[in-house]
C-alpha cells in the first residue's frame, strides 16, 4: 500500500518544497535557505522521514533522493531567493556506485543558478562510511563549484569524523546542544567547543534548533556565525527575505546573555569511581585463619571484601577479626571456620555510577560501624573495588568548598567566580550596565536573638525577591556570601527595578518577626558590655553604580564602587537606595 503510494508521488511529482532562513548571528540579514522537503498533506508520506523510511525498504532510496533535489532546485529557482541554497544529501548517495555526479550540476546550470550558491549539506544516516571514496566524490562536488556542510554535529555516529576527513565549509550543531544552553552548562561548554574548532579550522558554525531570545542571544554571544531555528523563522513554502523588526533589534541589542551556571550540576556529576581503591577481596571459602594472616602481613589493610563468584556478599574489618581472636580459646575455636563466620553480612554496596552527594546520604542513614568500615563499589553487581568514608568526607568537603566559590548553598544563586566572570565579559563587550550592592542591616542582632535558622530565612528571602524584580534574561544576580548581594543590571530600568525590591522587602521584612517586636519596630537585647541595646526592624541597603563602556577595566574597580556607593546607602536610615551619579567616582 505504502510502496504503491511512494511509487504514485514519483511519477506525479507530489513533492513540496519549504525553505528555512539561516542568519548571520552578528548582522542579522539572511544568507541563505535549507530546502527541505514534504510528501503531500493527505499522506502517510507527508514527514520526510516516513517518506524516506519507505524508500529505504523498497530500494527507491536514488529515485526518492534526486526527485528532492530537484523539486528543491526548482523552487528555489522560480522564488528567486536571495543568498544561498543549502541541499540535503545523504553521504551514500554520494558514493553508489553509478552516482550521478553530474546531473545536480547539468540541473543547477539548466535552472541558471550559479554552484557557488549551493552548499551540499551532507545529512549522516548510518554509522560508517568508506571516508577515502567520501572524500573524493566531495572534492568532485568541490571541483564543480559547490561548497559542503555537516548537519546534525554531535548527533549522529561518525559526524566529527566527517568533519576531520572532509574539511566542510560549514558544520550545523545538533538542535539538542541548542535547545536548553541557556540553562545547561554541559551543552554551553559542547557548542562553545565546538566554536573554537570551527575557527581554527576555517569552518562557519551554524546552531540549528533556535526556539527563543535567550537561545538566540546567548548563541550570538558565543561567536557562532550562523543560526536557524523556529524563532528566527519556520520552514514555509514562501520564506521571508528579510527579518522582522523586533528580532533585528534583539540580535542588535548591546550587552551580553546569562550565562548557565555550574555548582550543583557538577556536584551531582562525581560519582564514586573517583573513590574506587583497589583492594584484594577473598572468597567465602578462605578461613578465619588465613584472612587474619593477611591482616598480619600487610599493616595498611583495615578491611577485606569478601566475594563471591564476582558479587561481594560482605566486609571483614581488622578491628573486629582481631577482637574475636583475642578471646580465650576463640583461634582455636573459630580459626579453621571460613571467614563468613565474623564478617558483616549487610555492607554498604553501591555502584560506580552513585553520585558522591547520594553517597554520602547513604552513608549518614546507615550505621555508624559503615563510615569506618567503608563501601563496597560494583559495576552492574560485579566488585570492583572499596571506598573509604574518610575519602568520601573529604571529597565532599572539597566539593563544597568549590561548589560555594560558583554557587551559594543557602541561596543557590551564582558566588563570587562567576560574578567576577560576569562582569569582565560585561566589560570586555562594552556593555552598559549598573552593578548594585545589596546589604541588609541590622541582621547579625536578628540572627543573634532568633537563630540562624531564622537568619537563613531572611537571606533566602532577600535572594528569592532580587530574583523575582530583575530580569531573568539580562540580569545577573550573585550572592557574594552572608547577607551580601550584587545584581548586574542590563535592563534599561533598573532604577525602578531597585525601587520595588526596596519596597518589596519592606513589606515581606516584618512577618519574620515576633508579634511583639513587630508593633515596636525592634526588639531589645543587651550587647557584650551588659548595655541594653534597641535593633531595628532589617532593613535593606542598595548601592548602585552605573557603568558606562570605558569607565572601569576591572571586576575589582568595580565591585570597590559598588561597595561604596552602598555604605552611603547604608548612612540613610531604613531601607534605602543610594546611587551614584558623579561619572569621575
Amino acid at each position: 500500500m505504502l510502496l504503491h503510494r511512494l511509487k504514485d508521488i514519483l511519477a506525479q511529482r507530489q513533492l513540496s518544497a519549504l525553505f528555512q532562513p539561516i542568519i548571520n548571528m552578528q548582522g542579522g540579514e539572511v544568507i541563505g535557505y535549507e530546502g527541505l522537503i514534504r510528501g503531500p498533506s493527505d499522506s502517510p508520506l507527508h514527514s520526510p522521514m516516513n517518506l524516506f523510511k519507505v524508500a529505504r525498504a523498497n530500494d527507491l532510496s536514488v529515485e526518492v533522493e534526486h526527485m528532492c533535489r530537484r523539486v528543491v532546485l526548482e523552487r528555489f529557482a522560480e522564488l528567486d531567493l536571495p543568498g544561498k541554497l543549502f541541499l540535503n544529501v545523504s553521504p551514500d548517495m554520494l558514493l553508489q556506485p553509478h552516482a550521478r555526479h553530474g546531473e545536480t550540476l547539468g540541473y543547477i546550470h539548466e535552472l541558471g543558478i550559479n554552484p557557488a550558491r549551493v552548499i551540499i549539506e551532507l545529512t549522516e544516516n548510518q554509522p560508517a562510511y568508506d571516508y577515502d571514496l567520501l572524500r573524493e566524490a566531495v572534492m568532485h562536488y568541490r571541483g564543480m563549484g559547490f561548497q559542503i556542510a555537516i548537519d546534525d554535529l554531535g548527533e549522529g555516529f561518525s559526524s566529527l569524523r566527517l568533519w576531520s576527513e572532509l574539511r566542510p565549509e560549514y558544520v550545523k550543531i545538533d538542535m539538542h546542544f541548542v535547545q536548553g544552553i541557556n540553562q545547561d552548562p554541559v551543552k554551553l561548554q559542547f557548542v562553545r567547543s565546538i566554536q573554537e574548532i570551527a575557527q581554527e579550522s576555517g569552518t562557519l558554525a551554524i546552531a540549528e534548533g533556535i526556539e527563543t531570545q535567550t537561545e538566540l542571544l546567548l548563541i550570538r554571544d558565543l561567536g557562532i556565525a550562523c543560526g536557524q531555528g523556529y524563532y528566527i523563522a519556520r520552514p514555509l513554502p514562501l520564506p521571508p527575505e528579510q527579518l522582522p523588526p523586533e528580532l533585528s533589534r534583539s540580535l542588535a541589542r548591546g550587552g551580553v546573555a546569562l550565562f548557565p551556571q555550574r555548582g550543583a550540576l557538577e556536584h551531582n556529576m562525581v560519582t564514586a569511581r573517583k573513590l574506587l581503591r583497589n583492594v584484594t577481596s577473598v572468597s567465602p571459602s578462605m578461613t578465619n585463619n588465613e584472612v587474619c594472616d593477611l591482616f598480619m602481613n600487610d599493616p595498611a589493610l583495615a578491611i577485606v571484601p569478601v566475594v563471591d563468584n564476582g558479587v561481594p556478599i560482605g566486609l571483614i574489618a581488622r578491628p573486629d577479626l582481631t577482637d574475636r581472636f583475642a578471646r580465650l580459646y576463640s583461634r582455636d575455636v573459630y580459626g579453621k571456620k571460613p571467614c563468613t563466620t565474623f564478617m558483616d553480612p549487610r555492607p554498604v554496596i553501591t555502584d560506580k555510577d552513585t553520585s558522591l552527594q547520594e553517597l554520602s546520604e547513604i552513608m549518614v542513614a546507615a550505621d555508624r560501624h559503615h563510615l569506618s568500615n567503608g563501601f563496597i563499589i560494583t559495576d552492574g553487581g560485579r566488585y570492583l573495588g572499596m571506598g573509604t568514608g574518610h575519602d568520601l568526607m573529604r571529597e565532599i568537603t572539597q566539593m563544597q568548598i568549590t561548589a560555594a566559590r560558583y554557587a551559594n548553598p543557602l541561596t543557590l544563586l551564582p558566588g563570587n567566580v562567576p560574578i567576577n566572570e560576569h562582569i569582565e565579559r560585561l566589560l570586555q563587550n562594552q556593555a552598559g550596565f549598573a552593578a548594585c550592592y545589596v546589604d541588609l542591616d541590622h541582621f547579625k542582632p536578628f540572627n543573634d536573638a532568633y537563630g540562624y535558622r531564622k537568619g537563613d530565612d531572611v537571606i533566602q528571602l532577600t535572594g528569592r525577591i532580587l530574583a523575582a524584580h530583575a530580569d531573568p534574561a539580562r540580569d545577573f544576580i550573585g550572592h557574594i556570601g552572608g547577607d551580601d548581594f550584587l545584581v548586574l543590571f542590563q535592563s534599561e530600568d533598573w532604577e525602578r527595578r531597585c525601587r520595588m525590591v526596596v519596597d518589596a522587602f519592606a513589606g515581606a521584612i516584618p512577618h519574620h518577626y515576633q508579634d511583639e517586636h513587630r508593633l515596636r519596630g525592634g526588639f531589645a537585647s543587651e550587647d557584650r558590655r551588659g548595655r541594653t541595646v534597641f535593633h531595628p526592624l532589617i532593613s535593606l541597603s542598595l548601592g548602585a553604580v552605573r557603568v558606562e563602556p570605558g569607565r572601569f577595566i576591572s571586576h575589582h574597580q568595580i565591585a570597590s564602587a559598588a561597595a561604596e556607593a552602598k555604605r552611603q546607602a547604608k548612612k540613610i536610615p531604613g531601607n534605602s537606595l543610594f546611587v551614584e551619579r558623579r561619572q569621575g567616582v
